[in-house]
């Protein structure tokens, strides 16, 4: 070890003395919040507006992070009146080698309670929690000689970036998209101008005053509809429909679908029961008691260290439910299906939740 390594450790040392409870790495997260690789977060680099209600997110991508598949969703954590609130959206990029930047597109729905912060509020530097790229409706790495993507409202942005990564290895491309108004279509100059250059087929139906899309317009539109691997996202109703029609035509296995995810409704209580789901166990923890020592009380082999919410080791995954950070009393949520990860040793259950452990 050389001396100016020496003098430099002994130096750090000082300073985590001089700084304790909190670490120099703590204060580091406050003017360098990508560094930690421990704690997935996204910086916002721009907001360009699509429609009147949504905007494209330019993010680049802390430490940790890992390049999606196209057709791929990220999870984005929006703190909201104290409230961490955790929704999916889909990566309309396409990915690049060695590159953390990437977009997704939001479109505020009613009621959405994030969408509305993002589309209305989101800002350039603003700092959001990220989890890595997940989901399957992606293409093959043989692409299909015929392909056929139905979307309704925000069920264009995986499509878009399947589109964006692949429209150079596909021949034939048909896309059927659906949105309220001509005006309301999410990268509708986009799809027009990838039309009027011939590179797919677009059919465009605008439901204020076409109504909305059945399967047996499809019969028509598209005559050789089940010779196409098809891919569809958009609302569950017409999943449903979608589904029913290729399962009656004996195509099921050509039909793939994206759903819009339901949110989960947040107990602002304190306390609940925890469920460990691979120790097969579950613990009723009390409001101020932390989700480490409620697993530990029920037998649970835990994963700690510092205990004080510093050095990160007693992370594990949320799968749904809410918890509550004891430091500040803000609120972490999962929807059923998301790996969250959070403290264990600074957080308590805020109703029903499970840890994946």
């Amino acid at each position: 070890m050389t001396v100016t390594h020496s003098l430099r450790s002994g130096a750090w040392r000082v300073v985590e003395l001089i700084t304790t409870p909190l670490v120099p790495a703590d204060y580091l997260d406050q003017v360098a919040p990508l560094r930690n690789a421990s704690v997935l977060r996204a910086k916002i680099l721009a907001v360009r507006p699509e429609t009147a209600n949504s905007v494209t997110l330019t993010l680049r991508a802390g430490r940790g992070w890992r390049p999606h598949t196209p057709g791929q969703y990220v999870r984005l954590g929006v703190d909201v009146d104290g409230v961490r609130l955790w929704r999916s959206y889909s990566v309309t990029s396409a990915p690049r080698r060695g590159d953390d930047r990437f977009t997704v597109t939001v479109n505020a729905i009613p009621g959405g309670v994030v969408s509305t912060q993002l589309v209305r509020r989101a800002k350039r530097g603003q700092v959001l929690h990220l989890d890595v790229p997940a989901g399957e409706f992606t293409l093959p790495s043989a692409v299909p000689a015929k392909v056929l993507f139905i979307t309704a409202g925000s069920g264009i942005t995986p499509v878009m970036g399947m589109l964006r990564s692949h429209l150079h290895q596909l021949n034939d491309v048909v896309v059927v998209h659906s949105a309220r108004t001509a005006e309301d279509a999410v990268f509708g100059a986009d799809l027009r101008a990838l039309a009027a250059q011939g590179r797919i087929r677009l059919i465009e139906r605008h439901t204020r005053t076409d109504g909305r899309i059945k399967p047996a317009d499809l019969d028509e539109l598209v005559p050789d509809l089940f010779e196409r691997e098809t891919w569809a996202c958009g609302p569950n109703e017409l999943l449903d429909d979608l589904e029913e029609h290729w399962d009656q035509a004996g195509a099921r296995e050509r039909l793939r679908t994206e759903r819009f995810r339901p949110a989960v409704v947040v107990d602002g209580a304190g306390g609940g029961p925890v469920t460990f789901t691979r120790a097969g166990k579950t613990v009723e923890a009390g409001g101020g008691q932390p989700l480490l020592e409620a697993g530990e009380a029920a037998g649970v082999l835990m994963p700690s260290g510092c205990r004080m919410g510093i050095c990160f080791k007693c992370v594990l995954p949320l799968r749904e439910g809410a918890v509550r950070d004891l430091r500040d009393d803000s609120l972490t949520v999962a929807e059923p299906g998301d790996s969250i990860l959070v403290q264990t040793c600074i957080n308590t259950a805020a109703g029903p939740c499970r840890i994946d452990l």
